[in-house]
């Protein structure tokens, strides 16, 4: 039984060939816990939903699941949507202890590599 899980929760798009990056962070966290569960969630268009990704971690028996949203930036969806599908959650899924991560576009090393990445392509 793996109580531990880790949701990864992204926009979502129609072209399916967009969640591509998010499939790789999703299998590399995977191999780096292999005992976690690891699941991807989608707000729109893609499924799972984050709300059947957090009924899918707790029927495989999930205790604590950590919420990282994979958004660059506080919008709508992070500032009124997440909060309201979080709660729901918690609401159909007591049991559940979930932690919520900040958006990676609030980390300051994600921000740091983005602009590592930019400066080494860009001849100055």
């Amino acid at each position: 039984m793996n109580d531990q899980a880790v949701i990864l929760f992204a926009h979502g798009a129609r072209d399916p060939d967009w969640a591509a990056p998010f499939n790789i962070v999703k299998r590399q966290l995977q191999a780096a816990r292999p005992q976690a569960q690891v699941e991807l969630a989608f707000q729109d268009f893609m499924s799972p939903t984050l709300e059947e990704a957090a009924a899918r971690v707790v029927a495989q028996g999930a205790q604590r699941a950590v919420l990282v949203p994979l958004f660059m930036a506080q919008g709508g969806h992070l500032k009124q949507d997440l909060p309201r599908m979080v709660a729901k959650i918690r609401e159909q899924h007591p049991q559940l202890e979930l932690q919520l991560m900040p958006a990676i576009g609030d980390s300051p090393e994600i921000l740091q590599a983005i602009g590592d990445w930019v400066l080494r392509g860009v001849a100055v």
